[in-house]
């Protein structure tokens, strides 16, 4: 059946309706297809569909939506403006100001518009607001684009300038724009780009939308609030009191407002309970769905309380007691059906005293099985009366009976109901009112002629039926008495019903399934023929056969096909038999030859030839005619004339009441035949209680269509009686007479409006129709005068007809604990619902047998036991029961023995539910709330601590306050820093480094020193670092302090954190100290190697007094990039240019490490600068000696020292002292600017920039290099960055320097050489404390194993490093779902394998695996996140977070106070000092905080056990998870024996184990084994399992043996490849490849002709596909294999497991050569779909599949960028969905290698697009023009495949602006800009080819 449902109306019912059509529960949908339609099409407004057709016809469409605001219909209307062009090229920008004129920006159109009304627009184009322009297709205005680049302007200024009126720009409009086709062909369109995808909208926007706009505003009719609660009448109140006092039954007629007096109890009684301070839960039973959803929406309405609807289509039956607990504690009112409350009764989830209320509407089935009865027998009256809730029942009838025969039986019946409610029947005696306000509709009473009897062709269909019947006994070998069950639990009384139809509604497997089925479906057809005629029989049966045929099923089938075969037979009669009665009309001579024709028509729902009805002919003509040819009946007939003479009434609502389905889907079908019925719009209602969940929106909707006119008749059936409220009815037709009084009454309750028709067909001379109608007339007068003068029934007491309610103790089972019970009534239905939810597939429908057996007794009394016998994996087999007087109680007897053992056994729970496998606690989303992310899953993200190990802890860290007792000496142990250089570099720096040391206060373990970490330090160059311990140390508190001091001045430099080393925070967590070592000495006194010269020089000098030499300078100056919105990250002042600075000059136009320019004179009055009288500038001679900003300093000694630029607060590496070069040496261009120079030397570029007047314009000038920020140097960052095609090595090393004149430059204390050398120490320090923090845990797990494979383990992909967990991970995974499927298997041999299935889910879940994790503390372990020194603490420096360095930190509540204090140093640094010192000295700042997913906990787990397993094996991983928590450790005692197997000679006999065993190369010693491992559920047990256990610990221990291998065969393969690898071995079509190519399905034992069918069509598609040559699909083939051979290589491989006593080596053994050839990573295909994923996300393609589903038959359509680039078909959706994206990549490949052949024939474009723009720049700059611009005209796309469009165009000197060059679109602004360069530069190739020709020639030179 297809996803889209159509409406509900004339032959558009979904195919489910017909599961009711021939009333049997097991029946298939049916779609049953027609050209009926709700709607007359002419009456919906049409647009034609309008061409592209340039800018004229886009301002056509425009200014027609503005137009069409005026046309009720929304009608296209041209003849409203007029456009005059005044030049063939034109353009018009509009702006829509006041919906009345459109305001025109380009003097070349003209444009006038009729003036229309104010109100907000919904134009084709777009929104049309009150002085807003359209947005989307229609975008004329530069300015509402993008900015363009340069100028300075950024969007909003764009925006605001447009607001203003005023141009950006002086520029001509565009006339066009240049884009590339999809062939790749440059073409010129005329007016604004747009994407494919806007056209494609545009078009479908101007095709014919029907009437979405007509049905929005219906909806919004529908959904006007209701008015205020009505009134309550006298007579309302009189009830109510009468129910306040004590328990009552409401008996009113329909429509008297009975439901108003159940919403007024609800709140009398809430009121009550309030005054108590206790909460009201009351229960509103409803017999039916639709009547769930009807008056929840009118309690909710009219009390506003919390009301909840429950119905069997929302899942409840499988809900828990927790989620049915937060209802009840959520809720004050629950709707529900009744048989929903007697579940949970009976399974204990509610008990009777906790309902405060109970409201039972239609109380009247209260009767024999009726849910409503059993819930008052077995539960209410079994309640202590003081517990009891209040009864509320309503009726309009108490008596549900054909009628009743005297007084004292209608007295009896209402005493019956009376007692069964434990309530008085009450109503009103005067009913002058209640007449009032309840209208009594007209009876009328319509007589129609008998039927002619069509004896041929009901005898043809009693044959067949007869035919199926003898066809199912030979197809069906068992006892008749094994039905009983199906029958029993699926009638009403079996308790069972909604459950038996979700069993049954899967697939029928025999003949004998089918023939029920097909006989109900011919007992349908034959009383369409008899009822209604020929030709609706036709209709009904050509429907069953369409469904059949769309049936997915119908492929493999037999009872399908069995169906099939029948069904064409009897379409093919009745077709015959309509083609002859056409023929004989039209005296055509040739019988049945024409058949197939008219067929055809008949398909489409039209009459024969002969009886077409045109418009002018009378109806009762034609009509006529087919009564008389027998093709409809004389009772529709009469039916069609009824309803002609309401043609004319004035909002006309009726119901047409059917007895049968197939009447109420038929009916309709005729009417929309008839023109003269044309004023019906026609809709069927049916009931849902054969359905399947849709059936109850669809019955909304109809309804709903019905109360606001779109349906004015509805053919219902007797779900239509009771109370679902349609008060716009004013004609009620019975075509088919009521069968109860209450069906008579409730049926004319439904005309509702005053002047009603109540119109009753009877068939003439039917003497029972006539009495029944007479019956019912009295039967009503009778029971109002019983519940007003109430009969003395006293001489009646203990009288069999008076009912007790009380029950037999003996009828029931009840669990102490809980208080759940089943009783006879509901045993058979619990019985079938627990084999429903026993594992199965498609082939085998497991369901519960029984066998009856007869005992005769002395005198003729049969008495009878029967024998229960339950599927084969089920914890028992077989039952006896006791013997009882009837076959039904027998029945019922052993299921309650049956239920008594499976709870005994584990297999019920104590809630008497199917066990599904441990508690409920593992079930997904318990934990979060709702819409929250569930714990275990990688949305959950949480705030941890990071952990700090125990070995870096000290208090000596803090000792030093008091310098003055220098008595003290600290122990402690120093580490040097070894570094090799592997491999060279060009940058002479990267090897000039001080040397360091690391002083801990502990002895660090022996694993951190023989680590060697990776320092990737540039690109050709890699630093091998280690620690090498150079033994203890012992120093003084004074050196101690001035070590300290050292460390952190050094630090805050490397950090650019501005701590004082007096002031700053010590964290004794973490105490270790750098210290620099002389390079090449070593001394047997290890204090010896510290360079305490240079620590002295650091520590004691006065230059740490000026601020401009301690951290972050550029934030004292207020010239920081971060303040300003950049990022410190990046070089350059790209992001700076839009904004002013903090002194409001321009920005700095060249490159830049950091900040921006700060005002010379602000420097200088600051004091930071020194003062400097001005000397007269002679030549420099003396050329040792500079003079600098503060001092004069030695030329050697300024070489690698760096130095602060004062002006603009950024740092440098002095690289050398240029004596040729000086002030006044003229000021170089940029890169290819050939325009004029706007400074003329240095001395002019810092007098116009900055305001310096410098000084010593004759000294030599500096040569510097930016100092950088500290990087992360533990990530391979070269590795995977992009080289730019045309760039060699010497570009990528290419080394940047500025020229700065030395008296602008501040000598800073530090060397250069030692904050080299220490930028690289964080990385290392990282390393270390993440390597102490793996030996840490591993002394808490104890077990030795490596520390550096635990780092591993805990170390995150997104760490980024060379290595991650994520190999350990996936190895970990398969061994741990091993090891707790061998325990589960092992320890539960009772429990199934859903069972188990679902309990190792709860344990090896990653939410149990997370909870482990935090149970162990491992989130202290765990490295998740990419180095970010930024955000490393190091001793006494803590980081400062501001807007650059708090990414993973925006949620923290803590941040905000820091930036706060960030924002602060912009003024006072001092200030900022003292706030960094108090937020240090909290307990917890953010940088001790990390943010992780509870999956990478989770993952963590499973990598450990994988690390253990390879480092210890079994013994190791075991350990290791038994500390973790997980404990799968069985004590051999434990272990189970041998599964004893007791297999008949019969089923021995019948398999050839020599064989079998020669195919797997293994001699079984226990033969049951492999017997299980090839039996399927389908076939019958014979006292062996099926393989559904085996396969479940088999599955495990082939994934963990297959991953293993892969894992130490390929141990370099990345984890994402050893991934795939995995799932391509690993997979069921694999699987069940290995067990054709070995023969092994031949072996399998099952009793489906389906699976056997299908398994021959997998084989015989293997078999060709092993022809191709090297073929192997590991997996991805387009053949789908059945699950079941998949499953025995499991099974199998479970048995070898238990045979050998659980030795997997043996496994191994056997399934190692079965496997071959395994994949390899050669081999590896890729999926299509992630193939096309990646691809997709490369080229920043937006990628989408559409699936829809017709028939059987699945279409899945790859759309890429709104193109459909493939499509494919297939029964299975995931077999599509791989066809249609291989095919779509097919075309893609394509597509790419046109593209490649294209690049090569036009030759010049084969130059790359990485200089396109530096061409272009070029050409301009070469011919003399402005730089060309850019726009972006289009961005977007998700942000991990954002897309950007760019356009360019250049102003030339003769031609002025070219046109616009739209580029392709791409994944990134470069290679946008570029697409666009490459077009403008073709285009100016063919203006200018002379100047492209001298340039390829100097190429070519």
């Amino acid at each position: 059946m297809g996803d889209d449902l159509p409406q509900s109306g004339t032959g558009n019912e979904p195919s489910s309706y017909w599961y009711d059509a021939c009333e049997d529960h097991m029946l298939s949908g049916i779609d049953f297809s027609s050209n009926g339609s709700d709607f007359d099409p002419s009456l919906l407004p049409t647009f034609d569909p309008v061409s592209d057709g340039g800018f004229v016809a886009e301002i056509d469409r425009i200014l027609e939506s503005i137009n069409s605001e005026t046309n009720p219909l929304n009608l296209v209307k041209k003849d409203h403006f007029k456009i005059e062009p005044k030049d063939e090229s034109f353009q018009a920008s509009m702006v829509v100001t006041d919906s009345k004129e459109v305001v025109k920006h380009s003097e070349k159109v003209s444009v006038q518009v009729q003036s229309g009304d104010k109100r907000e627009r919904n134009s084709l184009n777009g929104d049309l607001r009150d002085g807003k322009r359209p947005r989307g297709e229609f975008r004329r205005d530069w300015r509402r684009t993008p900015g363009w680049q340069g100028g300075g302007n950024d969007r909003r200024s764009g925006r605001r300038r447009e607001r203003d009126g005023t141009s950006g720009m002086d520029r001509r409009e565009s006339r066009g724009y240049y884009e590339r086709d999809k062939s790749g062909k440059m073409v010129y369109r005329t007016g604004t780009w747009e994407s494919e995808i806007e056209r494609s909208a545009k078009r479908v926007k101007h095709e014919p939308n029907g009437s979405l706009e007509q049905d929005k505003k219906r909806e919004e009719e529908v959904k006007k609030p209701v008015a205020v609660e009505e009134q309550a009448r006298q007579y309302q109140l009189e009830v109510l009191d009468h129910a306040k006092k004590r328990n009552t039954i409401a008996f009113l007629e329909t429509g008297a407002g009975k439901t108003l007096i159940a919403v007024l109890l609800m709140k009398s009684v809430c009121a009550d309970l309030m005054r108590e301070n206790k909460k009201m839960l009351a229960v509103f039973l409803v017999p039916k769905v639709p009547l769930v959803y009807q008056q929840a929406e009118v309690i909710r309405e009219r009390t506003g309380y919390k009301v909840g609807h429950y119905c069997g289509e929302m899942g409840q039956d499988f809900w828990d007691s927790k989620r049915w607990h937060r209802e009840f504690e959520s809720k004050q009112v629950l709707v529900m059906t009744a048989q929903i409350l007697l579940n949970i009764l009976r399974h204990s989830i509610i008990k009777m005293d906790a309902i405060n209320l109970l409201i039972l509407d239609e109380c009247h089935h209260a009767v024999k099985k009726h849910p409503y009865s059993l819930v008052m027998s077995e539960f209410y009256h079994t309640t202590q009366k003081e517990k009891r809730p209040a009864v509320f029942g309503m009726t309009a009838s108490p008596v549900n009976l054909k009628g009743v025969s005297s007084q004292e039986d209608c007295a009896i019946k209402i005493r019956n109901l009376e007692t069964k409610l434990d309530s008085v029947v009450f109503t009103v005696k005067d009913r002058r009112e209640l007449e009032k306000h309840v209208p009594t509709p007209s009876e009328t009473i319509f007589h129609y002629d008998k039927p002619a009897v069509l004896l041929s062709l009901h005898e043809a269909i009693k044959s067949m039926e007869k035919e199926i019947e003898a066809a199912a006994r030979e197809s069906c070998r068992r006892s008749k008495w094994q039905f009983m069950g199906a029958r029993d639990a699926s009638g009403v009384g079996g308790g069972g019903k909604e459950e038996m139809r979700l069993v049954y509604g899967l697939s029928e497997r025999t003949e004998s399934d089918g023939a029920a089925n097909l006989v109900q479906k011919l007992r349908a057809v034959g009383y369409a023929l008899g009822e209604l005629g020929q030709w609706c029989a036709y209709k009904v049966a050509h429907s069953f056969l369409t469904a059949l045929q769309n049936d997915e099923r119908a492929n493999y089938q037999l009872d399908v096909k069995f169906q099939e075969s029948y069904l064409k037979k009897v379409v093919s009669l009745l077709q015959c038999q309509l083609s002859e009665g056409a023929v004989a009309q039209n005296n055509a001579s040739n019988g049945c030859a024409h058949h197939a024709d008219i067929g055809d028509e008949l398909e489409e729902g039209e009459l024969p030839d002969s009886h077409a009805v045109s418009g002018g002919e009378h109806v009762d003509v034609i009509i006529g005619a087919a009564v008389a040819d027998g093709k409809v009946t004389p009772k529709v007939q009469a039916l069609i004339k009824i309803l002609l003479k309401y043609q004319h009434t004035e909002d006309f609502r009726a119901i047409i009441f059917v007895e049968r389905v197939v009447s109420a889907l038929v009916l309709p079908k005729v009417f929309a035949e008839l023109p003269s019925l044309s004023f019906v719009k026609c809709a069927s209602l049916i009931g849902n209680n054969n359905s399947q969940e849709i059936r109850s929106s669809q019955m909304q909707d109809s309804i709903a269509k019905f109360r606001d006119g779109r349906v004015t008749l509805l053919v219902a059936t007797s779900v239509a009686e009771e109370g679902l409220d349609i008060r716009q009815c004013n004609v009620v037709i019975r075509f088919d007479l009521a069968k109860t009084v209450l069906a008579y009454i409730q049926s004319r309750g439904r005309a509702r409006k005053p002047g009603s028709d109540y119109i009753l067909m009877l068939e003439r001379g039917n003497l029972s129709h006539e009495t029944f109608l007479r019956n019912a007339r009295n039967s009503e007068e009778t029971l109002r005068k019983e519940a007003i003068e109430r009969t003395d029934l006293s001489h009646l007491k203990g009288n069999p007809r008076l009912a007790s309610v009380d029950v037999d103790p003996d009828s029931m089972y009840q669990v102490e604990t809980t208080g759940a019970v089943v009783s006879l009534n509901s045993a058979v239905g619990l019985v079938h619902f627990y084999c429903s939810q026993l594992p199965s597939d498609r082939y085998s429908i497991l369901r519960p047998e029984f066998i009856m057996e007869k005992h005769e007794r002395p005198g003729g009394v049969a008495e009878y036991s029967c024998r229960l016998q339950l599927p084969c994996n089920a914890p028992f087999e077989i039952l006896e029961g006791p013997v009882c007087s009837s076959m039904r109680l027998a029945q019922q007897a052993v299921c309650l023995a049956g239920c008594k053992k499976l709870h005994e056994m584990g297999a019920f729970t104590d809630m008497l539910l199917p066990d599904r496998g441990s508690g409920e606690k593992g079930e997904k989303g318990e934990e979060s709330g709702e819409g929250e992310p569930a714990p275990g899953t990688a949305r959950h993200r949480e705030f941890y601590p990071e952990g700090v190990a125990e070995v870096l802890k000290g208090e000596w860290i803090l000792s030093g306050k008091d310098v003055c007792h220098n008595d003290s000496r600290f122990k402690l142990y120093m580490y040097s820093v070894n570094c090799v250089n592997i491999g060279t570099s060009k940058d002479s720096f990267l090897t000039q480094v001080a040397d360091f040391a690391l002083l801990f206060g502990s002895e660090l373990d022996a694993e951190v020193l023989s680590m060697t970490m990776d320092l990737f330090v540039a690109r050709s160059m890699i630093t091998k670092a280690s620690l090498v311990f150079r033994g203890p140390i012992e120093i003084s508190q004074s050196q101690l302090v001035m070590l300290k001091s050292f460390h952190v001045r050094l630090m805050s430099i490397v950090l650019d954190v501005d701590v004082d080393p007096a002031t700053t925070p010590w964290d004794p967590s973490k105490a270790y100290l750098f210290v620099p070592v002389l390079t090449g000495t070593k001394s047997p006194d290890p204090v010896k190697d510290i360079d305490w010269n240079s620590v002295e020089t650091v520590v004691t000098t006065d230059a740490w007094n000026n601020p401009l030499h301690r951290a972050r300078p550029d934030v004292y100056l207020g010239t920081n990039e971060r303040t300003l919105g950049g990022d410190r990250r990046e070089y350059g002042f790209n992001k700076l240019r839009q904004y002013p600075t903090a002194f409001g000059q321009k920005a700095h136009p060249t490159y830049g490490i950091r900040g921006a320019i700060a005002e010379f004179d602000l420097i200088k009055a600051s004091g930071l600068f020194p003062h400097r009288d001005p000397k007269p500038d002679k030549t420099h001679q003396n050329q040792e000696e500079l003079f600098m900003a503060d001092s004069c300093i030695d030329v050697e000694k300024l070489v690698g020292r760096i130095v602060t630029a004062a002006h603009s607060g950024k740092r440098f590496y002095v690289d050398s002292v240029c004596w040729n070069m000086n002030s006044e040496n003229s000021f170089p261009r940029k890169e290819g600017y050939l325009g004029p120079l706007e400074y003329s030397s240095y001395a002019d570029y810092y007098r116009k920039k900055y305001g310096v007047e410098l000084m010593y314009k004759k000294q030599p000038l500096i040569r510097g290099r930016g100092v950088s920020y500290c990087k992360n140097l533990l990530s391979p960052r070269f590795e995977h960055s992009e080289t730019k095609e045309g760039e060699t090595e010497e570009n990528l090393d290419k080394t940047y320097y500025v020229y700065l004149p030395p008296e602008l430059c501040l000598v800073h204390p530090l060397p250069g050489i030692l904050v080299r050398g220490a930028q690289r120490l964080p990385s290392i320090m990282r390393r270390v404390e993440s390597m102490l923090l793996a030996i840490q845990l591993k002394d808490v797990i104890n077990f030795p194993i490596s520390s550096s494979k635990i780092l591993e383990a805990l170390t995150a992909a997104s760490c980024q490093e060379t290595f991650c967990y994520e190999r350990a991970e996936l190895l970990g995974d398969a061994y741990l779902k091993w090891v707790v499927s061998k325990f589960l298997f092992l320890k539960y041999p009772q429990k199934h394998e859903g069972q188990l299935t679902r309990m190792r889910q709860q344990m090896v879940s990653n939410m149990a695996l997370y909870h482990y994790a935090l149970t162990k503390g491992l989130q202290s372990y765990i490295q998740a996140d990419r180095f970010a020194p930024s955000r490393w603490a190091a001793p006494g420096v803590l980081p400062v977070f501001d807007e650059d360095s708090k990414e993973d930190s925006e949620d923290f509540e803590k941040s905000e106070s820091i930036i706060k204090q960030d924002d602060e140093l912009l003024d006072f640094v001092e200030d900022c000092v003292e706030n960094m010192r108090e937020e240090g000295e909290l307990e917890g700042d953010l940088g001790s905080y990390r943010v992780l997913s509870s999956k990478t906990l989770a993952d963590v787990v499973e990598a450990l056990i994988g690390v253990y397993y390879v480092e210890g094996g079994k013994e190791a991983a075991n350990h290791l998870m038994k500390w973790v928590g997980i404990h799968v450790g069985l004590d051999p005692l434990e272990l189970p024996p041998d599964k004893p197997y007791n297999i008949p000679e019969i089923v021995l006999k019948g398999i050839d184990f020599e064989i079998l065993e020669g195919a797997l190369d293994i001699k079984f010693n226990n033969k049951g084994y492999l017997v299980e491992a090839i039996t399927h559920a389908s076939r019958p047990s014979s006292g062996v399992s099926c393989y559904q256990r085996l396969e479940f610990v088999g599955d495990a221990v082939l994934d963990h043996l297959i991953t293993r291998h892969l894992f130490f065969t390929y141990t370099d393969l990345p984890p994402g490849r050893l991934t795939d690898l995995r799932a391509a071995a690993v997979n069921n079509e694999n699987f069940a490849r290995v067990a054709v190519k070995h023969k092994l399905h031949l072996h399998l034992r099952h009793g489906s002709s389906a699976l056997e069918s299908q398994i021959r069509e997998f084989v015989k598609d293997v078999q060709e596909e092993l022809t191709k040559p090297g073929f192997n699909s590991f997996g991805l083939s387009d053949c789908r294999a059945p699950k079941v051979l998949g499953d025995i290589i499991e099974s199998i491989a479970g048995a070898i497991f238990l045979d050998s006593r659980y030795d997997t080596s043996v496994v191994w053994k056997v399934f190692q050569p079965l496997l071959q050839p395994m994949v390899t990573p050669e081999t590896l295909p890729m999926h299509p779909v992630r193939e096309l994923q990646e691809r997709c996300q490369q080229q920043a393609e937006g990628l989408e599949y559409k699936a829809s589903r017709t028939g059987s038959m699945a279409t899945v359509e790859v759309y890429i960028d709104g193109v459909q680039i493939g499509v494919a078909q297939n029964p299975q959706k995931k077999m599509a969905q791989k066809l249609a994206a291989r095919n779509a990549l097919s075309t893609l490949k394509e597509k790419d290698k046109d593209k490649e052949e294209e690049m090569l024939r036009e030759g010049e474009r084969k130059m790359s697009q990485v200089f396109t723009r530096q061409t272009l720049n070029d050409v301009c700059l070469r011919k003399q023009w402005p730089m060309p611009q850019y726009r972006c005209v289009s961005e977007g796309g998700p942000a991990h495949a954002k897309r950007f469009v760019y356009a360019v165009r250049a102003n030339t000197a003769d031609r002025g602006w070219t046109d616009e060059c739209v580029g392709e679109p791409m994944p990134s602004v470069k290679k946008a800009k570029d697409s666009a360069a490459v077009l403008l530069l073709d285009l100016l190739k063919g203006f200018y080819p002379d100047d492209f020709v001298e340039k390829s020639k100097k190429k070519g030179k």
